[in-house]
């Protein structure tokens, strides 16, 4: 019902910043929130922010608060990942997803991306 595409990682110096992009495609995107997860080479799919579908909601994970950054545009159905401040163990795979609030916070989403990788560099 809903597919996800993400651009932007590549590849950045300790204390850049990249934005990535997740453009939606699909029916009834109006009933999903947005959100973002990441994995880390030889580590678990970790949650990285979540946002409604109106953006007035949003929610990180305590320790990337106030260098990452979600937004939305619900015009061209994007939803965007702002990093700033970045450190080598941001080193991931990056994921959209799409889903309702409480799914994508507990982490059991129904679509995915397929994911964008990012390398911060030391």
């Amino acid at each position: 019902q809903v597919q996800l595409v993400e651009s932007g990682g590549g590849l950045v110096q300790a204390g850049g910043s990249l934005r990535l992009s997740c453009a939606a495609s699909g029916r009834s995107l109006s009933s999903y929130a947005m959100g973002w997860f990441r994995q880390a080479p030889g580590k678990e799919r970790e949650f990285v922010g979540a946002i409604s579908w109106s953006g007035l909601r949003t929610y990180a994970t305590d320790s990337l608060k106030g260098r990452f950054t979600i937004s939305r545009d619900n015009a061209k159905n994007t939803v965007y990942l702002q990093m700033n401040s970045l450190k080598p163990e941001d080193t991931a795979i990056y994921y959209c997803a799409a889903d309702i609030w409480t799914r994508i916070v507990a982490g059991f989403v129904n679509y995915w991306g397929q994911g964008t990788q990012v390398t911060v560099s030391s």
